[in-house]
């Protein structure tokens, strides 16, 4: 049949099984948008404040559920806007597809109203994009863009659409996405390298095993929790790994790192066999390269080779996807009982706890180990980027797979909300929290309209204490206390804002007022609830390692 350019787009989403588009119209989108208002009632639009906002809602969609996360925007500063979510959603691995329009064909390279080469600005920060100029390639393109997004490691997409190929007619022919299949295969780990780490896993006396976002993206908690017992091994992770394996697991040891427990560190330090999987040891998880696991061998397992002896040489590694790789490893190792090991951690945890939450104020540990229980770690949970971040990670246990939506790689302040836009339309039934510093929620704190507007019950936390907490902690330990603009005490009424937005809110300066608002804010159905909770500005995150140094040196408040 014959249709439209923007036909073809509505119909090749809905090939797709896209249910839901995060957007923001202008001109060069039009007719796009027209359509969309056709096919309400087969595609719901979810009408951002801010085009960021559309991109982190796309991916936290698409982090929670599992499927492609979609977002739209015009061109020029619409399709720009997108950049942070984009960049976002690449260095986490994230499967978005950011449909953007531009200028018609001969207005292309003219400096014409609203161009911008979208493109060549996303080149960087994409797993492949494309500029679609002809309506033949359109439908071709857009099945690609899905394909390629959530094929092997995945990442984002974008598809730039002139305005008249939007407006130009073509044969459409539908088809089952199933049977699109992409020249590049997924890599498929060879028989050797299973046996090679088989082996040595046998010999291990002291394994660790270090878990990352890949396991969460292959939906491979099952296989790993299986492993992890057949060879009694404790496991630690990354905070992309975080829920791939249950914080209440008696092998978990808790994440590693910069803001690691010190019993992970200790582990990863101490064992003779390393098997990172589904991990990239980020310099926040690695500390000093030169002293990283001096004891071990180490054994890499990830679905992109680009990412095997990139940052650390490895013994070993299996290049696949980790649940068919932990499938496989599980039929070839013997059970074994590493109990003397497993006692030694647990010993030293019981030795170096997280530190508590302070026992005479409300504090942020006090804020996650609470949403914790009353939650009972079954919440979906987001963070922006900072000390809040970094104790949500130590402070809330998470079970499941896919609960914590959280910027990793690139570190993206004002990421939270919007994903936690993304996160609740994709899971209605479940509770969505954002945790924010008051710095983050500054950033974009407009899309709280959005989650008004759309009748969304996400509980937003803002961790209040009037600096950029995460930057202050680094000018107090290695600046001199030179507090050099980070201090946010200007008089904003966030609790005025929000109601002025459409949310509920309350200030929050006691462990009691605290317990009474979660209470009442996990029971609302309709309406965000922004909950204001004034800590210390010079509360700090522990343990903590210093930079540059080895992460066996992660050090407590009185060690500084």
């Amino acid at each position: 049949m014959k249709l439209t350019g923007s036909q073809i787009v509505m119909e090749c989403l809905l090939e797709q099984g896209v249910d839901t588009v995060f957007g923001y119209p202008g001109g060069t989108i039009l007719n796009i948008y027209d359509e969309l208002y056709k096919y309400s009632d087969k595609i719901k639009h979810v009408l951002t404040s801010h085009e960021q906002g559309a991109s982190h809602a796309a991916d936290g969609y698409a982090r929670s559920t599992g499927k492609v996360g979609v977002c739209m925007a015009t061109s020029g500063p619409g399709a720009t806007n997108l950049v942070t979510g984009i960049a976002t959603a690449y260095m986490d691995s994230v499967p978005i597809v950011a449909i953007t329009c531009n200028v018609t064909v001969p207005l292309l390279g003219k400096d014409t109203f609203q161009e911008i080469d979208i493109a060549g600005v996303t080149m960087p920060i994409t797993k492949h994009n494309y500029i679609v100029k002809d309506i033949k390639n359109l439908t071709d393109t857009i099945r690609k863009a899905f394909a390629i997004a959530k094929s092997g490691r995945p990442g984002p997409v974008l598809v730039d659409i002139t305005k008249d190929v939007t407006a130009a007619t073509c044969e459409y022919e539908k088809i089952d996405p199933a049977t699109y299949e992409l020249e590049k295969k997924i890599p498929v780990a060879d028989d050797a390298s299973i046996e090679k780490v088989a082996s040595m896993i046998a010999k291990a006396k002291k394994p660790m095993i270090f878990v990352g976002g890949g396991i969460n993206i292959s939906g491979a908690s099952d296989e790993l929790r299986q492993f992890a017992e057949k060879i009694n091994s404790p496991v630690c992770d990354s905070m992309m790994g975080k829920g791939a394996f249950s914080g209440k697991h008696e092998l978990y040891t808790g994440m590693l790192g910069m803001h690691g427990t010190k019993t992970s560190n200790y582990g990863v330090t101490n064992c003779d066999l390393l098997i990172a999987v589904g991990v990239r040891f980020s310099d926040r998880v690695t500390g000093n390269v030169k002293k990283y696991a001096p004891k071990a061998k180490i054994v890499h397992i990830d679905i992109d080779p680009a990412e095997i002896n990139k940052n650390i040489c490895t013994d070993a590694h299996i290049i696949g996807d980790a649940k068919n790789v932990l499938g496989r490893l599980l039929d070839k190792v013997e059970k074994n009982d590493h109990s003397e090991w497993v006692r030694e951690l647990k010993d030293h945890a019981k030795n170096n706890p997280i530190p508590s939450p302070n026992p005479d104020r409300l504090d942020c540990p006090y804020i996650l180990e609470t949403l914790s229980d009353k939650t009972s770690g079954n919440a979906i949970v987001c963070t922006e980027v900072g000390q809040h971040q970094l104790w949500t990670s130590l402070h809330y246990t998470f079970t499941k797979p896919r609960t914590l939506l959280s910027s990793g790689g690139l570190g993206t302040m004002g990421y939270g909300l919007g994903a936690a836009i993304g996160a609740q339309v994709g899971n209605p039934d479940q509770k969505v929290i954002n945790i924010a510093g008051d710095g983050c929620f500054r950033m974009n704190m407009i899309e709280l309209m959005t989650a008004a507007r759309n009748k969304l019950p996400i509980i937003q936390i803002v961790v209040d204490n009037r600096v950029l907490g995460n930057v202050r902690q680094w000018q107090t330990l290695f600046y001199g206390k030179r507090y050099s603009n980070t201090v946010l005490d200007d008089g904003a009424d966030f609790i005025k804002i929000a109601e002025g937005m459409g949310a509920k809110a309350k200030l929050i300066t006691t462990k009691e007022e605290f317990d009474a608002a979660i209470d009442e804010a996990l029971k609302e159905t309709d309406t965000p609830i922004v909950l204001d909770c004034m800590i210390d500005p010079d509360d700090k995150v522990w343990p903590m390692v210093a930079p540059g140094a080895p992460i066996s040196e992660n050090l407590n408040e009185n060690d500084y």
